[in-house]
């Protein structure tokens, strides 16, 4: 399930370095290009909730094999297209899948495991999904360098099947964990994925278009709207998608915030890495892939090693250290914008990052019953992907001047300097919303 979501995230980011050899193959206008990654994210965030649901109502399992079976074979459409059509369409197809299988995958970890052995089980997780982002920038290179960019899709085909294959032998019955006879609520469902596809929009389109755009603030209104009738339909429905005061709960509340600020920080360090290497400092997408390799393996090593000492050091130890340690090293290209310097920094800055993505799995789900487990690891995800879309919009506006040719790199250092200073706020932030004792689940929980 790991492999999984491995496969899942980076494909957020593996078409990063090979969209130029989309633009020339395919012909893509410029707003199809930023479609390309918008697409998947759109799709991926916005139908997350409906996703966890539905591993909540009808069992992880089968959510977890329809959804594969989906991302691959929309894999396999993506590779094959011929056009910018059939390419857009290929990118829903995997947000589709991905938004069955990420949060069905996580609640069966939520429901297999308790205690340090969740602790564990969430670090070898998050180590490979906040390290498939980082993956996700040096496969690109190499695949468009190698064979071309229709095998960034195509290589999750094999993936795909082993991890179907394997999941065969290996995973347990997981009867549905919200009881017989409970109905999905449709209408809900329908809200909240178009508030949360409305927002990811406004957020997507603000990197584009600026932050006081007629899109970006139509997209923002409509997310509003749509989020108030969604309150509404949870306060009136016989059997609502959700228990609204899940949201409020504090854990659950510290948790989506610090996935929210992780996943931005890395997404932002892709974007401007993969900018700032082939851009400004003239590397090839190959050179640039191997850059990230040291990034890539600090991500999953902070990962693995927040998993074994949250249950001794708590969530609110590691959260507050985590995102120190990523400010200072992003700090570092903001004031020392070289090769060697961004890649040293921002690797320091990765392994706070990624312990930070088991701080928010371990501290949102640390204490949520089975049948909650979907719904809880769907809103854990969403915001994954709300961070995402925070990251990449912000930066780029930000880093606006030096995204073109003979821009310079004052925009990379403001940039840069902005993550830095987000998350030592987040820090602070993160001091008094996390919970002060250890989040080690109850064996009720599990």
């Amino acid at each position: 399930m790991g492999t999984a979501q491995f496969m899942l995230i980076l494909d957020v980011t593996v078409v990063a370095v090979a969209l130029p050899q989309m633009t020339t193959d395919l012909d893509l206008s410029r707003e199809a290009v930023t479609w390309v990654v918008a697409a998947y994210a759109l799709t991926f965030g916005g139908l997350m909730l409906l996703g966890g649901r539905s591993a909540d109502l009808f069992g992880s399992k089968p959510i977890i094999y329809i959804g594969l079976l989906v991302f691959t074979a929309a894999s396999l459409l993506a590779g094959l297209a011929e056009n910018g059509t059939i390419l857009l369409a290929g990118r829903v197809a995997q947000g589709l899948g991905a938004a069955m299988l990420s949060p069905a995958a996580l609640s069966v970890v939520v429901r297999l495991f308790t205690g340090d052995e969740r602790n564990r089980a969430l670090g070898i997780w998050s180590a490979l999904g906040g390290g498939g982002a980082a993956v996700g920038v040096l496969l690109g290179g190499l695949i468009t360098a190698g064979p071309g960019w229709p095998w960034v899709f195509f290589i999750n085909i094999p993936v795909g099947l082993v991890v179907v294959f394997g999941l065969l032998r290996v995973l347990p019955p997981l009867p549905p964990a919200a009881g017989e006879g409970t109905s999905l609520d449709v209408l809900g469902a329908l809200l909240v994925t178009a508030a949360t596809g409305s927002a990811i929009y406004a957020l997507t389109v603000a990197g584009e278009d600026g932050w006081t755009s007629a899109h970006t603030l139509m997209g923002a209104s409509a997310a509003v709207v749509l989020y108030l009738l969604f309150a509404w339909r949870q306060k009136t429905a016989s059997a609502p998608l959700m228990n609204l005061s899940l949201l409020v709960r504090r854990p659950v509340g510290a948790g989506v915030f610090v996935i929210m600020i992780a996943t931005a920080l890395m997404v932002a360090v892709f974007f401007l890495g993969t900018f700032y290497f082939q851009q400004y400092a003239g590397h090839g997408p190959l050179a640039t892939g191997l850059l990230f390799l040291p990034i890539a393996a600090a991500t999953m090593t902070g990962a693995n090693l927040a998993g074994r000492l949250i249950g001794t050091l708590g969530a609110r130890v590691l959260g507050v250290s985590g995102m120190a340690i990523a400010s200072a090293g992003l700090l570092v290209p903001a004031v020392w914008p070289t090769t060697l310097a961004t890649t040293i920094g921002v690797s320091f800055g990765a392994f706070g990052i990624g312990a930070l993505f088991v701080v928010a799995s371990a501290t949102a789900l640390g204490r949520i019953g089975p049948e909650e487990a979907g719904i809880a690891s769907g809103l854990l995800s969403t915001f994954h992907e709300f961070g995402a879309s925070i990251g990449v919009a912000t930066v780029s506006s930000l880093a606006a001047v030096s995204l073109v040719a003979g821009g310079g790199d004052a925009g990379f250092q403001q940039a840069f300097g902005f993550a830095a200073t987000a998350a030592i706020v987040a820090a602070a932030i993160s001091l008094v919303a996390i919970p002060p004792r250890p989040m080690v689940a109850s064996p009720s929980s599990a």
